[in-house]
């Protein structure tokens, strides 16, 4: 997609389709000034409520005499600013009506939108991002004649003075970096499992590192982490013939190389069957979304490459499949993670957490993070407690916590923060080890967090669990590409303080 920014008329521009606000009351900017040149035809058809301003409504008009542009979108915009949940949720309708209209190209009069708290760069920004999102299109399995391609090239900002132009090139730069992750992170948790392995999550982080001196990728498979001592990990990968891996992908955009680094960890089961405590057939193929929190890492790092941010990123992913299988884990076996704890498997299902521990140990003795945030498909607890809209966050730090709470809020990405005490930590006694790995079904996210809790005492870490936002199930069934703008923006926030 071709992004630019324009200066000028409304009434001047041509392009197959001008997009502008409509707001309550008396015609005012934009409006105004097409409806003069209309001589008077928008007037008109809002007095006769042909015209909608309520805020998120829109109505496309096939041709408006005396303008230049081919079409109209008239967008409601209500008797006052619009919220940013708002405005992000009548861009996405902007971008619906574009793809079912067959627009090539369209020019949104950004002076139009007032919103609350943001800036033109962040409206801007929210415009790329909605149409990434909306012309996203996942048909590589479909045989025969494939739908044809969206017809939107190019969309144009824009500005009635030149002040804000550099902001908002900035801010498409950032939508389009970000539409850029979410898109990825989307296919990759689209693919099947049978495609999507954990070797081939390896060489698609390593695809990425091609031709950027900033970006290195390596992968730890199971015989390294073995001499790691990374047994639980190897716990659960040792059922599956595909081989697990540890995947690092090492980002030194920072001018002191020695900074230490942002890191990121995902979850990346590639197929969860459930293992021994086989999960029950019905629903089971959607298990493929398992690594979403290991594809909202690439689409992080995805984003992070394209705008080039300066600060040092480590990437961790634990890729696995879970699988029965004659050597697979049982419940009630004992396995001693890379950290020297031991850990009793009281449910082979309950195995997320078991790559991620060794992850958050080795995070610890090689990289000795300025923070970490691993994100996880983790619990089915998270959907009953917060639902298919909100993340769930527990964390060991509170700086940290907020961090990431401001930029879910930033970027309409939201997460929740869920407590974390001694009282829950209690829940994962064992009689027979250092702990089990379940904590019975109350408080099930909490007590996840918890088992994490006990490999990251030595640096800030905090834990989004991602079961009910990363996918939706259903006829609209697929990845959504969350958190990748949390990550994005949290990325975007540290780099403006360094």
């Amino acid at each position: 997609m071709e992004y630019t920014v324009k200066n000028g008329a409304p009434e001047k521009q041509k392009t197959q389709c001008l997009i502008a606000g409509l707001s309550a009351g008396e015609l005012s900017g934009t409006a105004a000034a097409l409806n003069e040149a209309a001589g008077g035809l928008l007037a008109t058809l809002k007095k006769r409520k042909d015209l909608s301003d309520k805020s998120g409504d829109s109505v496309l008009l096939s041709y408006v005499p005396e303008l230049t542009a081919e079409r109209l979108m008239l967008v409601g915009t209500g008797d006052k600013a619009m919220s940013p949940k708002a405005f992000k949720a009548a861009m996405a309708g902007v971008a619906a009506k574009l793809k079912g209209a067959a627009i090539k190209d369209a020019m949104i009069c950004l002076d139009d939108f007032d919103v609350e708290g943001v800036d033109v760069s962040w409206k801007a920004r929210q415009i790329a991002e909605a149409v990434e999102r909306t012309f996203y299109v996942f048909d590589q399995f479909k045989s025969g004649d494939k739908k044809d391609k969206p017809a939107l090239t190019k969309v144009s900002l824009l500005l009635a003075g030149r002040k804000d132009a550099n902001a908002a090139k900035q801010g498409l730069a950032e939508g389009e970096a970000i539409g850029s992750g979410v898109s990825v992170a989307r296919t990759l948790g689209n693919l099947p499992g049978n495609v999507c392995t954990p070797k081939y999550l390896t060489e698609q982080a390593k695809e990425l590192a091609k031709g950027n001196a900033k970006l290195s990728v390596k992968a730890l498979g199971e015989k390294e982490m073995d001499k790691l001592g990374m047994y639980s990990f190897l716990s659960v990968s040792k059922g599956s013939v595909e081989e697990g891996q540890l995947i690092v992908m090492e980002y030194k955009g920072s001018k002191k190389k020695t900074d230490k680094p942002y890191m990121l960890l995902g979850k990346g089961i590639t197929f969860d069957t459930g293992g021994i405590s086989l999960k029950p057939g019905a629903g089971m193929d959607e298990m493929k979304f398992d690594m979403c929190g290991a594809a909202s890492v690439m689409g992080a790092m995805t984003a992070l490459v394209e705008l080039d941010l300066p600060i040092n990123v480590v990437a961790l992913i634990a890729a696995a499949e879970n699988m029965p299988a004659g050597n697979a884990s049982k419940p009630g076996d004992i396995v001693t993670s890379m950290s020297g704890k031991t850990i009793e498997i009281l449910n082979t299902d309950a195995e997320g957490r078991l790559v991620l521990c060794d992850a958050l140990t080795y995070a610890e003795k090689n990289y000795k993070p300025k923070a970490l945030v691993d994100i996880a498909t983790l619990t089915g607890a998270c959907i009953l407690a917060l639902g298919h809209h909100i993340s769930g966050l527990v964390a060991n730090d509170d700086e940290l916590a907020g961090q990431l709470l401001e930029a879910g809020e930033g970027s309409i990405d939201p997460a929740w923060r869920l407590p974390m005490n001694e009282d829950y930590q209690k829940q994962l006694d064992t009689n027979f080890a250092d702990m089990a790995n379940i904590g019975g079904r109350p408080a099930g996210t909490i007590t996840a967090g918890c088992f994490l809790s006990r490999f990251a005492e030595a640096y800030p870490w905090a834990h989004l669990d991602i079961a009910g936002t990363a996918w939706d199930s259903g006829k609209a069934k697929g990845a959504s590409g969350r958190p990748v703008p949390l990550l994005v923006q949290y990325l975007m926030d540290r780099a403006a303080e360094a």
